[in-house]
């Protein structure tokens, strides 16, 4: 998919899409991930997709570090 075929609104909806999917699916693959919401995007949008499920999962993670006093 070229750049310019992108339409304005798609990737807050994929953003928000993809957000939504996470939190019914909290150990959902990204195979699953694209069977399941694949279709509502340009063909091509796959690479997209896992890329946003990439960054809500980096910006969701659970904080690990011990914390200190």
């Amino acid at each position: 998919m070229r750049y310019r075929e992108d339409k304005p609104g798609d990737l807050e909806r994929a953003r928000t899409t993809v957000a939504e999917w996470r939190k019914q699916n909290p150990a959902g693959t990204e195979e699953q991930l694209i069977d399941a919401l694949g279709s509502q995007f340009h063909s091509e949008y796959g690479p997209v997709l896992r890329g946003m499920l990439f960054a809500f999962d980096r910006d969701h993670a659970a904080n690990t570090e011990p914390d200190t006093p």
